[in-house]
């Protein structure tokens, strides 16, 4: 995963991960830039065997315990991925501004491109007990709660709470672990 200075030693168990927008800029402000995430997290899913636990999607960073065959490779393509095709779409749509910081706050040693979406690496943290698996799925659920977002979990619309609570989410999440 790049250069980041943490390490997937489990790369087929469950993790909770956290991914970032650079300088925790607002992209997912618009459906449109929560559909390509959830576009590749379905892509996963059928091609990486991945599975997603739970998930929160928040205006400038997103949490999940996920596994699959190699969590790492996975992420990798998920952050690829999803960074060209939202860059893409702020190009198309025009929106300067964020643009503009994607190219300012992008690392210098990104010399092959002229905007980075990601801060570098996912913050893995092996999932070793079912204790710790519950407790992580809470966080995920009430981390807009915390913001003063909502005032249940079940009610972000972008979050795997709702799940949890019998309603269908936007993707698929297995329940079992």
């Amino acid at each position: 995963m790049g250069r980041s200075r943490y390490k997937i030693y489990e790369s087929t168990h469950p993790h909770f991960i956290t991914c970032t927008i650079l300088h925790w800029i607002p992209i997912f402000t618009r459906t449109e830039t929560t559909d390509i995430i959830f576009e590749c997290f379905k892509y996963l899913q059928q091609n990486d065997n991945f599975q997603i636990y739970a998930y929160v999607i928040l205006e400038n960073h997103l949490h999940l315990v996920a596994s699959s065959d190699d969590i790492g490779k996975s992420m990798t393509k998920f952050k690829k991925y999803t960074a060209r095709q939202i860059i893409d779409l702020l190009k198309v749509k025009n929106v300067k501004t964020i643009l503009d910081q994607l190219e300012f706050y992008k690392k210098a040693h990104k010399k092959d491109r002229d905007f980075q979406l990601w801060q570098e690496g996912i913050q893995p943290k092996l999932i070793t007990t079912e204790k710790m698996m519950i407790e992580k799925i809470n966080y995920i659920h009430q981390n807009p709660v915390k913001r003063g977002y909502v005032d249940e979990a079940k009610y972000w619309r972008y979050s795997s709470a709702r799940d949890y609570e019998g309603v269908d989410g936007l993707i698929e999440i297995e329940k079992m672990w």
